[in-house]
Protein backbone atom coordinates (compact mmCIF):
# COMPACT_ATOMS: atom_id res chain seq x y z
CA UNK A 1 0.00 0.00 0.00
CA UNK A 2 1.58 3.64 -0.79
CA UNK A 3 1.49 5.71 1.90
CA UNK A 4 2.81 9.55 1.28
CA UNK A 5 6.28 10.29 2.27
CA UNK A 6 6.48 12.16 5.79
CA UNK A 7 3.24 10.69 7.52
CA UNK A 8 4.75 8.75 9.95
CA UNK A 9 7.20 11.91 10.95
CA UNK A 10 3.64 14.16 11.11
CA UNK A 11 2.10 11.55 13.19
CA UNK A 12 4.49 11.76 15.62
CA UNK A 13 4.09 15.75 15.56
CA UNK A 14 0.90 15.62 15.65
CA UNK A 15 0.48 13.29 18.89
CA UNK A 16 2.85 16.26 20.65
CA UNK A 17 0.99 18.84 19.19
CA UNK A 18 -2.38 17.40 20.04
CA UNK A 19 -5.01 19.30 22.51
CA UNK A 20 -1.21 20.99 24.29
CA UNK A 21 -3.04 24.00 25.51
CA UNK A 22 -0.94 26.19 23.03
CA UNK A 23 -2.84 28.46 20.76
CA UNK A 24 -3.43 26.88 16.48
CA UNK A 25 -2.55 29.46 14.98
CA UNK A 26 1.26 30.02 15.49
CA UNK A 27 1.21 26.87 14.51
CA UNK A 28 -0.83 27.62 11.23
CA UNK A 29 1.28 30.30 10.54
CA UNK A 30 5.22 28.57 10.72
CA UNK A 31 3.81 25.53 9.16
CA UNK A 32 2.53 27.65 6.23
CA UNK A 33 5.36 29.52 5.55
CA UNK A 34 8.03 26.57 5.65
CA UNK A 35 5.42 24.38 3.16
CA UNK A 36 5.76 27.98 0.77
CA UNK A 37 9.54 28.09 1.35
CA UNK A 38 9.92 24.80 -0.16
CA UNK A 39 7.91 25.58 -3.48
CA UNK A 40 9.24 26.34 -6.87
CA UNK A 41 7.52 29.52 -8.40
CA UNK A 42 5.89 27.22 -10.41
CA UNK A 43 4.51 25.15 -7.64
CA UNK A 44 3.65 28.11 -6.04
CA UNK A 45 1.56 29.51 -8.49
CA UNK A 46 -1.12 26.73 -7.80
CA UNK A 47 -0.79 26.67 -3.96
CA UNK A 48 -1.28 30.95 -3.45
CA UNK A 49 -4.49 32.66 -4.40
CA UNK A 50 -5.48 36.48 -3.24
CA UNK A 51 -8.03 35.99 -0.07
CA UNK A 52 -10.67 37.68 -1.37
CA UNK A 53 -11.44 35.41 -4.50
CA UNK A 54 -14.78 33.32 -5.09
CA UNK A 55 -12.41 30.30 -5.07
CA UNK A 56 -11.87 30.32 -1.32
CA UNK A 57 -16.04 29.31 -0.70
CA UNK A 58 -15.43 26.75 -3.65
CA UNK A 59 -15.01 23.12 -1.74
CA UNK A 60 -16.41 19.36 -2.70
CA UNK A 61 -15.84 16.17 -1.45
CA UNK A 62 -16.23 13.87 -4.51
CA UNK A 63 -12.66 12.50 -6.03
CA UNK A 64 -10.76 15.76 -7.45
CA UNK A 65 -11.05 13.59 -11.03
CA UNK A 66 -15.03 14.19 -11.00
CA UNK A 67 -14.95 17.71 -10.33
CA UNK A 68 -14.22 19.56 -13.70
CA UNK A 69 -17.23 16.79 -14.95
CA UNK A 70 -19.37 18.43 -12.23
CA UNK A 71 -19.24 22.00 -12.16
CA UNK A 72 -16.61 22.93 -15.41
CA UNK A 73 -13.63 23.83 -13.36
CA UNK A 74 -10.95 21.79 -11.82
CA UNK A 75 -9.82 21.05 -8.01
CA UNK A 76 -7.53 23.62 -7.59
CA UNK A 77 -4.39 23.90 -5.18
CA UNK A 78 -0.70 22.08 -5.60
CA UNK A 79 -1.63 17.98 -5.06
CA UNK A 80 0.78 15.80 -2.70
CA UNK A 81 1.69 13.38 -6.24
CA UNK A 82 3.37 16.82 -7.32
CA UNK A 83 5.23 17.52 -4.34
CA UNK A 84 9.08 16.13 -3.45
CA UNK A 85 8.93 13.98 -0.21
CA UNK A 86 10.44 17.09 1.65
CA UNK A 87 7.69 19.31 0.50
CA UNK A 88 5.17 16.20 1.45
CA UNK A 89 6.18 16.16 5.09
CA UNK A 90 6.05 20.07 5.22
CA UNK A 91 2.40 19.74 3.94
CA UNK A 92 1.57 17.13 6.63
CA UNK A 93 2.86 19.44 8.90
CA UNK A 94 -0.03 22.19 7.78
CA UNK A 95 -2.70 19.58 7.74
CA UNK A 96 -1.52 18.68 11.62
CA UNK A 97 -1.67 22.06 12.34
CA UNK A 98 -5.60 22.27 12.04
CA UNK A 99 -5.78 19.01 13.93
CA UNK A 100 -5.68 17.16 17.09
CA UNK A 101 -4.17 14.35 17.26
CA UNK A 102 -7.50 12.27 16.81
CA UNK A 103 -8.45 14.38 13.53
CA UNK A 104 -4.97 14.06 11.81
CA UNK A 105 -5.28 10.38 12.08
CA UNK A 106 -8.78 10.23 11.11
CA UNK A 107 -7.89 12.44 7.67
CA UNK A 108 -4.85 10.65 7.00
CA UNK A 109 -6.58 7.32 7.23
CA UNK A 110 -9.22 8.56 4.95
CA UNK A 111 -6.80 9.44 2.31
CA UNK A 112 -5.33 5.83 2.88
CA UNK A 113 -8.74 4.59 1.88
CA UNK A 114 -7.97 5.77 -1.76
CA UNK A 115 -5.90 2.72 -2.33
CA UNK A 116 -8.14 0.32 -0.98
CA UNK A 117 -10.53 1.61 -3.49
CA UNK A 118 -8.33 1.60 -6.13
CA UNK A 119 -7.67 -2.16 -5.60
CA UNK A 120 -11.79 -2.96 -5.38
CA UNK A 121 -12.44 -0.96 -8.14
CA UNK A 122 -9.20 -2.51 -10.50
CA UNK A 123 -8.30 1.23 -10.77
CA UNK A 124 -5.32 1.76 -13.56
CA UNK A 125 -6.58 5.56 -14.88
CA UNK A 126 -5.53 7.00 -11.41
CA UNK A 127 -8.87 8.31 -10.33
CA UNK A 128 -8.14 7.04 -6.89
CA UNK A 129 -5.19 8.20 -5.55
CA UNK A 130 -4.11 8.65 -2.02
CA UNK A 131 -1.82 11.40 -3.19
CA UNK A 132 -4.92 13.81 -4.78
CA UNK A 133 -5.18 15.98 -1.95
CA UNK A 134 -5.08 19.33 -3.18
CA UNK A 135 -3.34 22.40 -0.58
CA UNK A 136 -4.32 26.02 -1.19
CA UNK A 137 -3.65 29.47 0.42
CA UNK A 138 -4.97 32.26 0.73
CA UNK A 139 -3.62 35.46 0.97
CA UNK A 140 -0.13 35.92 3.30
CA UNK A 141 0.12 33.79 6.23
CA UNK A 142 0.36 36.17 9.06
CA UNK A 143 -0.07 35.85 12.92
CA UNK A 144 -1.75 39.27 12.78
CA UNK A 145 -3.49 39.94 8.78
CA UNK A 146 -6.08 38.10 7.19
CA UNK A 147 -6.00 34.76 4.85
CA UNK A 148 -7.02 30.74 4.88
CA UNK A 149 -6.04 27.87 3.93
CA UNK A 150 -7.64 24.93 2.75
CA UNK A 151 -7.13 21.05 2.18
CA UNK A 152 -9.30 18.95 -0.11
CA UNK A 153 -9.57 15.95 -2.16
CA UNK A 154 -12.23 13.11 -1.65
CA UNK A 155 -13.87 13.35 1.51
CA UNK A 156 -11.32 15.68 3.46
CA UNK A 157 -12.59 18.83 2.91
CA UNK A 158 -10.96 21.32 5.74
CA UNK A 159 -10.87 25.03 6.02
CA UNK A 160 -9.08 27.74 8.06
CA UNK A 161 -9.67 31.16 8.11
CA UNK A 162 -7.71 33.37 9.66
CA UNK A 163 -8.73 37.28 10.94
CA UNK A 164 -6.66 39.88 12.73
CA UNK A 165 -5.12 37.01 14.34
CA UNK A 166 -8.48 35.20 14.92
CA UNK A 167 -8.73 31.54 13.50
CA UNK A 168 -11.76 29.32 12.57
CA UNK A 169 -11.79 26.36 11.69
CA UNK A 170 -15.05 25.60 9.76
CA UNK A 171 -17.04 23.45 7.77
CA UNK A 172 -14.93 20.25 7.97
CA UNK A 173 -16.46 17.47 6.26
CA UNK A 174 -14.63 13.71 6.67
CA UNK A 175 -16.24 10.93 5.23
CA UNK A 176 -15.00 7.32 4.70
CA UNK A 177 -15.42 4.63 1.64
CA UNK A 178 -15.99 1.98 2.63
CA UNK A 179 -16.95 2.70 5.93
CA UNK A 180 -15.97 -0.66 7.14
CA UNK A 181 -13.19 -2.61 5.32
CA UNK A 182 -14.55 -5.95 4.96
CA UNK A 183 -11.51 -7.54 3.18
CA UNK A 184 -7.79 -7.62 2.80
CA UNK A 185 -5.37 -6.97 5.59
CA UNK A 186 -6.97 -3.87 6.66
CA UNK A 187 -10.51 -5.43 7.21
CA UNK A 188 -12.27 -4.36 10.32
CA UNK A 189 -11.22 -0.52 9.69
CA UNK A 190 -13.89 2.20 10.51
CA UNK A 191 -12.37 5.59 10.26
CA UNK A 192 -15.72 7.06 11.42
CA UNK A 193 -16.83 4.31 13.42
CA UNK A 194 -17.27 6.25 16.67
CA UNK A 195 -19.98 8.88 14.60
CA UNK A 196 -21.89 6.18 13.88
CA UNK A 197 -21.73 4.10 16.99
CA UNK A 198 -22.19 7.13 19.29
CA UNK A 199 -25.44 8.27 17.85
CA UNK A 200 -27.00 4.21 17.75
CA UNK A 201 -25.93 4.19 21.31
CA UNK A 202 -28.75 7.60 21.82
CA UNK A 203 -31.55 5.94 19.51
CA UNK A 204 -31.04 2.63 20.99
CA UNK A 205 -31.98 4.03 24.33
CA UNK A 206 -34.75 6.37 23.71
CA UNK A 207 -38.06 5.22 24.67
CA UNK A 208 -40.67 4.44 22.06
CA UNK A 209 -42.39 7.85 22.24
CA UNK A 210 -38.94 9.16 22.10
CA UNK A 211 -37.85 7.55 19.01
CA UNK A 212 -41.26 8.14 17.19
CA UNK A 213 -40.49 12.32 17.55
CA UNK A 214 -36.15 11.20 16.74
CA UNK A 215 -36.91 9.21 13.84
CA UNK A 216 -38.25 12.05 10.78
CA UNK A 217 -38.00 9.98 8.24
CA UNK A 218 -37.98 6.04 7.30
CA UNK A 219 -35.92 6.59 4.76
CA UNK A 220 -32.71 8.01 4.97
CA UNK A 221 -31.47 10.88 2.42
CA UNK A 222 -29.04 9.83 -0.72
CA UNK A 223 -26.43 12.64 1.20
CA UNK A 224 -26.29 14.97 3.55
CA UNK A 225 -28.62 17.34 2.77
CA UNK A 226 -26.25 20.52 2.97
CA UNK A 227 -24.23 19.03 0.73
CA UNK A 228 -21.49 21.71 -0.53
CA UNK A 229 -23.63 25.00 0.26
CA UNK A 230 -21.85 27.75 0.46
CA UNK A 231 -23.71 28.90 3.88
CA UNK A 232 -25.33 26.24 5.93
CA UNK A 233 -29.34 25.94 5.90
CA UNK A 234 -32.04 23.45 6.98
CA UNK A 235 -35.32 24.79 5.08
CA UNK A 236 -38.06 23.08 6.78
CA UNK A 237 -36.43 20.17 7.98
CA UNK A 238 -38.40 18.20 11.06
CA UNK A 239 -36.71 19.21 13.99
CA UNK A 240 -36.22 15.69 15.99
CA UNK A 241 -35.90 15.07 19.83
CA UNK A 242 -34.95 18.13 21.96
CA UNK A 243 -32.44 17.54 24.48
CA UNK A 244 -34.89 18.63 27.19
CA UNK A 245 -36.83 15.90 26.30
CA UNK A 246 -34.41 13.33 27.14
CA UNK A 247 -33.34 11.56 30.21
CA UNK A 248 -29.66 12.86 32.03
CA UNK A 249 -28.61 9.45 30.80
CA UNK A 250 -29.00 10.13 27.15
CA UNK A 251 -28.25 13.77 27.44
CA UNK A 252 -24.56 12.68 28.27
CA UNK A 253 -24.84 10.24 24.95
CA UNK A 254 -26.18 13.33 23.17
CA UNK A 255 -22.77 15.00 24.94
CA UNK A 256 -20.89 12.10 23.59
CA UNK A 257 -21.64 12.84 20.01
CA UNK A 258 -20.97 16.54 20.09
CA UNK A 259 -17.50 15.37 22.03
CA UNK A 260 -16.32 13.53 18.81
CA UNK A 261 -16.89 16.21 16.68
CA UNK A 262 -15.81 19.12 18.94
CA UNK A 263 -12.72 16.55 19.15
CA UNK A 264 -11.17 16.54 15.54
CA UNK A 265 -9.64 20.40 15.94
CA UNK A 266 -7.05 21.19 18.61
CA UNK A 267 -7.65 22.73 21.25
CA UNK A 268 -8.02 26.78 20.76
CA UNK A 269 -10.32 25.46 17.80
CA UNK A 270 -12.23 22.76 19.92
CA UNK A 271 -12.85 25.32 22.34
CA UNK A 272 -14.54 27.65 19.74
CA UNK A 273 -17.03 24.44 19.09
CA UNK A 274 -17.36 23.39 22.73
CA UNK A 275 -18.40 27.16 23.54
CA UNK A 276 -21.16 26.52 21.01
CA UNK A 277 -22.52 23.23 22.74
CA UNK A 278 -22.37 25.33 26.34
CA UNK A 279 -24.38 28.58 24.95
CA UNK A 280 -27.02 26.04 23.19
CA UNK A 281 -27.58 24.67 26.35
CA UNK A 282 -30.65 22.40 25.77
CA UNK A 283 -31.79 24.13 23.07
CA UNK A 284 -30.51 21.15 20.43
CA UNK A 285 -32.15 18.51 18.45
CA UNK A 286 -30.92 14.79 17.50
CA UNK A 287 -32.82 13.67 14.35
CA UNK A 288 -32.60 9.99 12.59
CA UNK A 289 -33.54 9.28 9.34
CA UNK A 290 -33.25 5.61 7.71
CA UNK A 291 -32.56 2.18 9.33
CA UNK A 292 -32.53 1.65 13.24
CA UNK A 293 -30.75 -1.74 12.47
CA UNK A 294 -26.84 -1.59 11.90
CA UNK A 295 -26.21 -2.50 8.55
CA UNK A 296 -28.86 -0.67 6.96
CA UNK A 297 -28.90 2.84 5.31
CA UNK A 298 -28.89 5.53 7.71
CA UNK A 299 -28.75 9.28 8.62
CA UNK A 300 -28.17 11.77 11.63
CA UNK A 301 -28.20 15.31 12.45
CA UNK A 302 -27.70 17.09 15.63
CA UNK A 303 -28.68 21.11 15.34
CA UNK A 304 -28.80 24.05 17.48
CA UNK A 305 -29.01 27.78 16.63
CA UNK A 306 -25.22 27.88 15.58
CA UNK A 307 -23.98 24.93 14.71
CA UNK A 308 -25.35 21.87 12.88
CA UNK A 309 -23.74 18.56 12.34
CA UNK A 310 -24.60 15.77 9.58
CA UNK A 311 -24.21 12.27 9.24
CA UNK A 312 -25.18 10.19 6.30
CA UNK A 313 -24.79 6.23 5.16
CA UNK A 314 -26.63 4.99 2.60
CA UNK A 315 -24.08 4.77 -0.42
CA UNK A 316 -22.53 1.60 -1.52
CA UNK A 317 -25.25 -0.62 0.15
CA UNK A 318 -24.99 1.64 3.35
CA UNK A 319 -21.19 1.15 3.48
CA UNK A 320 -20.28 4.77 2.57
CA UNK A 321 -20.11 7.69 5.10
CA UNK A 322 -20.36 11.63 5.05
CA UNK A 323 -20.05 13.62 7.78
CA UNK A 324 -19.62 17.76 8.72
CA UNK A 325 -19.43 19.73 11.15
CA UNK A 326 -21.22 23.22 9.81
CA UNK A 327 -21.17 27.07 11.50
CA UNK A 328 -24.01 28.69 10.63
CA UNK A 329 -22.84 32.09 12.02
CA UNK A 330 -18.65 31.51 10.87
CA UNK A 331 -17.89 28.73 8.22
CA UNK A 332 -15.12 30.00 5.93
CA UNK A 333 -14.62 32.67 8.58
CA UNK A 334 -17.14 35.23 7.44
CA UNK A 335 -18.56 35.90 11.07
CA UNK A 336 -14.76 37.14 11.80
CA UNK A 337 -15.00 39.30 8.81
CA UNK A 338 -18.62 41.05 9.33
CA UNK A 339 -16.48 42.08 12.60
CA UNK A 340 -13.90 43.19 10.98
CA UNK A 341 -14.99 44.80 8.15
CA UNK A 342 -17.54 46.20 10.56
CA UNK A 343 -14.79 48.22 12.54
CA UNK A 344 -12.17 48.75 9.82
CA UNK A 345 -11.85 52.38 8.82
CA UNK A 346 -13.76 53.45 5.96
CA UNK A 347 -10.81 53.83 3.78
CA UNK A 348 -9.88 50.01 4.49
CA UNK A 349 -11.36 49.18 0.69
CA UNK A 350 -12.70 46.17 1.42
CA UNK A 351 -16.95 45.21 1.51
CA UNK A 352 -18.25 42.95 3.75
CA UNK A 353 -18.64 39.32 2.61
CA UNK A 354 -21.99 37.95 1.68
CA UNK A 355 -23.79 35.61 3.74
Amino acid sequence: MRIWAGITLCLLSASIWAHDGHPALPRMVSTARNFLAALTPEQRQKVVFPFDVEERFFWHYIPSDDIPKRFDQPRRGLTLAEMDGHQKALASALLSAGLSQQGFIKATTIMSLEDILRIMEKDTAGRRNPEKYHFSIFGEPSETGTWAYRIEGHHVSLHFTVVKGKVTGNPTFLGSNPAEVRQGPRAGLRVLGAEEDKARALLDSLTPAQRKVAVVSEKAPADILTERTRKAALEGQPSGLHASKMTAPQRRLLQAILQEYVDNLPAELADQRRARVQAAGLNVHFAWAGSGEKGGPHYYRVQAATFLIEYDNTQNNANHVHSVWRDFENDFGVDLLQEHYATAPAAHGHAAPKK
